[in-house]
């Protein structure tokens, strides 16, 4: 089956949120992209150290960056450290994130109000009592004035528990009552409405909200967002709370996220992980860029399909071939993706052994197939489906990074996007 011939689901009808800094435009909602978004976790008043974890997401493609905003210092610092990535050229739009005190931070430092693109808010510790109305609409009179949308992010981690009180005591009176995991659902997705709703009552424009509600579960999740996004319209950010580290983060985040996008559900994913120690941020952007990728929502960077191995590929070239591939494709994006639009979209096989090695590569736009174990590594190349030559010698790597390259400059480099040259005279 041809992608062409596989339908995607629509998207939920949103409003158009846009999060904006000097040239940079990102669209949430209304059919744009799927957005994918990232944070800090440095502390925000060490403003050399933010600024450059902030640029390093921002390389790796993250489209909106998220600081913590938490102390008088760190307000302070937000306006360093926007005009720090700016002056490297960096326009990515920055998300302070608020918790407890965002009412005074934003009202004391407006010049960090200004910084920042976007404001998260959490309705769970904005204040207890009459407090929590006061500080949240403080809070969203600001971003009234300043132009910014507001993320309210529901975390079942910070729950108002006076809701949550209120609502499982009104559970209990029924004559059926649900478990607590189905009435803690609930608040969590009451908390997030009834936000958005006083959000509107001040000021807010539908077109300024971005919902949130994030829990640890992939199953809790799920039920979250579809009940949510049966009862609402606003833009939904998507993400588990706390996803956990490597390959279990790497799963449960993208098994949560993709049952919702096929589903037409979800504006701006985040990948929440835990980074391993001594390891770069960036995984998580990554991690949520190949999600979207490999549910054909968006394209990044070309793709490397590779097989995984059998009794026929007991050598291990093809693995330190496709390693290769792999490395050489991610060095020359950045160059690729600034001279060779639509680069992203090539399609790169790199298989082990003649059962499915020819067919797969004949598949994409430049294959190669190993013959397999114990014989002489001679790899066919296939692009564009036919075969055009055969690769031998000890540096097959080398061989076949120079083919790729060849490739992507006769096919999306300044010559290919030339007007071909031809009769243009007319028919008399």
């Amino acid at each position: 089956m041809t992608a062409e011939a596989i339908v995607k689901p629509p998207r939920r009808h949103t409003p158009r949120v846009h999060v904006r800094w000097q040239d940079a435009d990102v669209v949430m909602g209304g059919g744009a992209p799927v957005v994918v978004q990232s944070m800090t976790n440095t502390p925000t008043d060490d403003v050399e150290a933010t600024a450059a974890q902030a640029a390093e997401l921002a390389r790796a493609g993250s489209e909106l960056v998220r600081i913590t905003v938490n102390t008088p210092q760190a307000a302070r610092a937000v306006p360093e450290i926007r005009d720090r990535l700016d002056r490297q050229g960096l326009h990515t739009p920055l998300v302070g994130d608020f918790h407890y005190n965002g009412h005074k931070l934003l009202a004391d430092y407006p010049e960090c109000a200004r910084a920042l693109s976007k404001y998260r808010i959490n309705p769970g510790n904005v204040g207890r009592g009459a407090s929590r109305d006061l500080h949240f609409c403080r809070m969203v009179e600001i971003a009234c004035r300043e132009d910014r949308p507001v993320r309210i992010g529901v975390n079942w981690g910070s729950l108002d528990q006076e809701l949550l009180a209120r609502m499982m005591d009104e559970n209990a009176s029924k004559g059926s009552p649900l478990g607590p995991g189905a009435v803690l659902r609930r608040a969590l997705i009451e908390s997030a409405l009834e936000s958005a709703r006083r959000a509107r009552e001040v000021g807010l424009g539908a077109d300024r909200i971005v919902l949130s509600v994030k829990v640890s579960g992939v199953p809790d999740l799920v039920a979250i967002y579809r009940e949510l996004a049966a009862r609402c319209s606003y833009c939904l950010h998507l993400g588990l709370t706390e996803a956990g580290m490597g390959v279990k983060g790497i799963v449960s985040s993208s098994a949560a996220l993709a049952i919702l996008l096929e589903r037409g559900i979800g504006d701006t994913i985040r990948v929440s992980l835990t980074p391993r120690p001594g390891e770069p941020r960036t995984e998580e952007v990554l991690v949520a860029q190949q999600i979207l990728q490999s549910l054909e929502l968006r394209s990044f960077m070309p793709e490397v399909t590779s097989c995984p191995g059998c009794g026929r590929t007991s050598s291990d070239l093809f693995q330190r071939l496709a390693k290769s591939a792999g490395e050489y494709i991610r060095e020359r994006m950045p160059e690729w993706r600034a001279g060779c639009p639509g680069v992203e979209r090539m399609r790169v096989a790199v298989m082990g052994c003649v059962v499915n090695g020819p067919g797969e590569s004949a598949h994409a736009d430049v294959g190669l197939s190993l013959p397999g174990a114990g014989e002489a590594p001679v790899a066919p190349v296939f692009i564009n489906g036919e075969r055009r030559t055969s690769l031998k010698g000890e540096d097959l790597a080398g061989q076949f990074n120079r083919i790729l390259e060849e490739y992507v400059q006769r096919t999306f480099g300044a010559a290919a996007q030339q007007p071909k040259q031809g009769n243009n005279q007319k028919e008399n």
